[in-house]
C-alpha cells in the first residue's frame, strides 16, 4: 500500500487547507502577485493529494479483487487479464505520481518558453524542426496543457528555421527540461529525388517563465528594439503591418523576438517576458554549475552532440543516449508518446 508518510500527504493536506482558508479571506486579491502565488501553491497541493487518494483507492480495489479470486479459486483467464491490465495501469499512474512529487526544484512548476532551432541538414533540418514541433504539441494536448506560437521563422521550402512556443502546464519546466538538447533524425529524404538517406539535426531549448516579481531590472538604454513585418506563412492571422518585434539586449547580446501576437504592443510585452526569462536563466546558470553543465549539453547542433536519435532507416527506433531507453514504434513517438523517454530521464536524475 502507498505510504502517506513518505510523500508527506498529511502535511500537504494541511497546507492545502491553510491556503484555502487564506484564499477565502476578505481582501485576498488586494495583493495580486501574492494571491497568484498562493493560488498556484493551493493547486499543486490539491493536485498531489487528490491524485494520491485516487491511487490509494485503485490499489485497494485491485488488491481486494485479487484476494477474493484467490479465496474462491482460479478465475477465468479473461478476469485475470483484466486484473493484470489494471495493475499495469496503476503502476504507470504511480510512476508518474512519484516523479511529480520529486519535481521540487525552484522552477519546476513554471510555465516555459520552448524553442526549436534547425541545425545541420538544410531543408531536411527545417522539416525535422516542424516534425518535432508537432510531436511536442501532441504531447502537450495529451496532458491538457495550453500552448501558443510566439515566434517563427519558416524555411522557404519546408518547415522552420526556428520556432518558439509559450507552454502553460503544471510542472512544465520540471518535465520539459529533459528535452533540452540536440535531436537527430535519420531517414530517406522526401526532398531528395535520388532517395538517399539523410541525417538532420535540431536543437530544443527550454527556459522557465519566471515570476513577475523577478529581481531582474532591465535598463531601456541597454535595449535595441526593432519592428518588422511577420514572416508567417499567411492566412487569416497574418500581420499586415510591421507589428513583429525584435529586442536586442546589448550587454549580453541576447536577441529575442515575437511576431504572433495581434499587435505590436502585445508582441513587445511577450518579447520582454522572454528576455527577462533568458536573463534570469543566465544568472541561474552562472550561480549553479550543475545547471550550467545541463545547458551546455546542447553543444553544436550536429554530429556527436545529440541527446536522442530518431532512426527510420535501415531500421526503426528512437533511442535516448542518456538513459538507453529505446522505442521501436517511431510513429507513435512522433504522435506525442513521450512519457517513457521523459520519465526515464527524470528518474535517472532524481532520488526515486
Amino acid at each position: 500500500m502507498l505510504s502517506r508518510n513518505i510523500f508527506e500527504i498529511e502535511k500537504k493536506e494541511k497546507e492545502k487547507r491553510d491556503y484555502e482558508q487564506e484564499m477565502a479571506e476578505p481582501g485576498f486579491w488586494d495583493n495580486p502577485e501574492h494571491a497568484q502565488k498562493v493560488v498556484a501553491e493551493f493547486k499543486e497541493r490539491k493536485h498531489i493529494t487528490e491524485w494520491f487518494g485516487i491511487l490509494e483507492k485503485d490499489i485497494r480495489d485491485v488488491m481486494e479483487l485479487a484476494e477474493m479470486i484467490q479465496e474462491e479459486g482460479t478465475a477465468e483467464a479473461s478476469i485475470q487479464d483484466e486484473i493484470e491490465e489494471h495493475f499495469r495501469s496503476v503502476e504507470e499512474s504511480y510512476r508518474k505520481f512519484r516523479i511529480e512529487v520529486t519535481l521540487s526544484g525552484e522552477y519546476d512548476r513554471c510555465n516555459i518558453f520552448m524553442s526549436i532551432h534547425a541545425g545541420a541538414g538544410g531543408t531536411e533540418a527545417c522539416d525535422w524542426t516542424e516534425m518535432l514541433l508537432r510531436m511536442y504539441c501532441r504531447w502537450f494536448e495529451s496532458r491538457g496543457w495550453k500552448y501558443r506560437l510566439v515566434d517563427e521563422n519558416p524555411d522557404e521550402e519546408a518547415g522552420y528555421k526556428r520556432v518558439m512556443l509559450h507552454v502553460e502546464g503544471l510542472y512544465a519546466y520540471g518535465y520539459l527540461k529533459s528535452e533540452l538538447g540536440v535531436h537527430r533524425l535519420v531517414r530517406i529524404s522526401p526532398f531528395d529525388a535520388q532517395g538517399k538517406r539523410h541525417t538532420s539535426f535540431a536543437a530544443v531549448d527550454v527556459i522557465p517563465e519566471y515570476e513577475e516579481e523577478s529581481e531582474i531590472e532591465i535598463d531601456e538604454k541597454d535595449l535595441r528594439i526593432d519592428t518588422y513585418r511577420s514572416s508567417g506563412a499567411g492566412g487569416q492571422h497574418v500581420n499586415v503591418t510591421d507589428s513583429a518585434v525584435r529586442i536586442t539586449h546589448i550587454p549580453t547580446g541576447i536577441v529575442v523576438q515575437c511576431q504572433n501576437e495581434r499587435s505590436q504592443h502585445k508582441n513587445k510585452s511577450t518579447a520582454m517576458k522572454i528576455l527577462k526569462s533568458r536573463l534570469e536563466h543566465l544568472e541561474e546558470i552562472q550561480r549553479d554549475r550543475k545547471m550550467k553543465e545541463l545547458y551546455g549539453e546542447k553543444g553544436e547542433i550536429a554530429w556527436g552532440s545529440q541527446i536522442r536519435s530518431y532512426v527510420l532507416t535501415p531500421y526503426t527506433m528512437v533511442k535516448d543516449h542518456r538513459t538507453g531507453v529505446k522505442k521501436g514504434n517511431f510513429e507513435k513517438v512522433l504522435d506525442g508518446d513521450l512519457d517513457d523517454l521523459i520519465y526515464a530521464y527524470l528518474e535517472q536524475n532524481a532520488a526515486l
